[in-house]
């Protein structure tokens, strides 16, 4: 399914070749996120995933960059997580070479000019406007400051005013310095290109200057909160809400049953929480569960848009619905579903360049090694009923369950704690 070359210089390099393929994606992955952050950086490695397009050596300004993408009908994008931040570009088969000039460009010779500082500010600003503005996506970083309070990983990616509106020159350059390095990079060719052709032009284009890594992460350690409970007061038409506990991390071999629990609780259309909570009783439009994990630690949650009047019908719905996994096993008929669904849906996006790099890429990156496909399958394939049920035993305990809120309930404090620890 890929090759895999490891350079002198700690860079990997992973090919994923599909000779009938018509795209092709080059997708380069850092281990630069927030959670390489101080306090006083906040929001650094965001605004960074910005600068990197705005000007270097040979596309020198962002009109330059934007329109050698654009020449050959390509797409091209970033993105910065909690533990890595991505670039890629994406074009028809025979316009590869443009793919890795641009990136490496823009990756190693970055000029960050001061001028365009200025002007990306106010972009990110509005950006994060825009955020705050939207509960659906808000509501995910309230929860997630809830659960990693006191620690780099409650950082939300796009950072606070403060940091935004005085960040340097000088802060983007320490930051690549630190973590824009080999060893803490990985080159993912996806599409019609050949393990042979992908080495030389990563050689040709990805010069990187001699460092090394000088960041590392704090390890996180779960701490249950105080007060497992946040609300967000704001006139809303609807309440937005997450459910959740502190779950497994990316390296524990318990991952596969947890993807499986969460797509037959709430995953799809045919869900526990789709079915009870949507269906039979009217309370939301969306709902869903899902899970979140990183290098040493994660998170199980379900999030919905309910009824305002019936928020509290819909907490102790949810609850409901957590507890019966805690208490009684799923049936054999729900995991064998639960199982299709899952491979099912991996299987139509593996039809993609840009997953198929993403897929390879992020196990590279965070585990240091990668799990074919038919080995992702197999694992699938080997989670029983019993391990679905002890894993829900052990996460779900009551104890351990938060919730955060947005919507016009601060004088509901009291209210939705009881039921949250019912």
């Amino acid at each position: 399914m890929f090759a895999q070359k490891n350079f002198s210089n700690g860079l990997r390099l992973l090919t994923a070749q599909s000779q009938s393929a018509q795209s092709f994606t080059l997708l380069i992955l850092v281990g630069a996120g927030s959670r390489y952050e101080s306090e006083k950086e906040r929001g650094i490695a965001h605004f960074l995933e910005h600068m990197f397009f705005k000007g270097a050596e040979k596309f020198k300004n962002a009109k330059e960059v934007a329109q050698a993408i654009d020449g050959v009908g390509g797409d091209f994008n970033a993105f910065t997580g909690k533990e890595y931040a991505g670039y890629y570009v994406k074009v028809s088969s025979d316009q590869k070479k443009i793919a890795f000039e641009v990136l490496s460009d823009m990756l190693l010779h970055a000029k960050f000019d001061p001028e365009e500082i200025e002007k990306e500010r106010g972009v990110i600003l509005e950006e994060l406007n825009m955020y705050e503005d939207m509960p659906t996506y808000k509501i995910g970083w309230d929860f997630e400051e809830l659960l990693f309070a006191g620690h780099p990983m409650a950082y939300d990616q796009i950072g606070t005013k403060e940091v935004i509106k005085t960040v340097t020159q000088e802060d983007f350059q320490k930051y690549k310095h630190d973590l824009y390095t080999p060893e803490n990079t990985v080159i993912i060719a996806s599409g019609n290109i050949s393990p042979s052709d992908a080495e030389a032009l990563a050689e040709q284009y990805f010069q990187f200057p001699e460092q090394k890594k000088y960041r590392t992460p704090s390890l996180f350690a779960w701490n249950i909160p105080k007060n497992p409970l946040f609300i967000r007061e704001k006139k809303t038409e609807q309440a937005h809400l997450v459910i959740g506990f502190p779950s497994i991390a990316h390296d524990d071999p318990r991952k596969y049953a947890e993807s499986v629990l969460a797509v037959l609780l709430g995953g799809n259309m045919s869900s526990r929480m789709f079915l009870n909570i949507r269906e039979a009783r009217g309370l939301c439009y969306s709902i869903s569960s899902s899970t979140d994990r990183y290098s040493d630690c994660g998170i199980f949650s379900t999030r919905a848009g309910v009824d305002i009047t019936r928020v509290e019908e819909a907490i102790s719905a949810i609850i409901v619905e957590y507890e019966k996994l805690r208490t009684q096993a799923p049936t054999e008929e729900e995991v064998i579903r639960a199982k299709n669904f899952l491979k099912g849906k991996i299987t139509l996006r593996m039809e993609d360049s840009e997953e198929v790099a993403s897929f390879l890429g992020t196990q590279s990156l965070l585990l240091g090694e990668v799990e074919t496909l038919e080995k992702y399958f197999s694992q699938i394939d080997a989670v029983t009923v019993n391990d679905i049920f002890a894993l829900c035993q052990e996460i779900f305990a009551p104890e351990k369950r938060s919730m955060a809120m947005i919507g016009p309930f601060s004088e509901k404090q009291l209210v939705f704690q009881e039921l949250l620890q019912s």
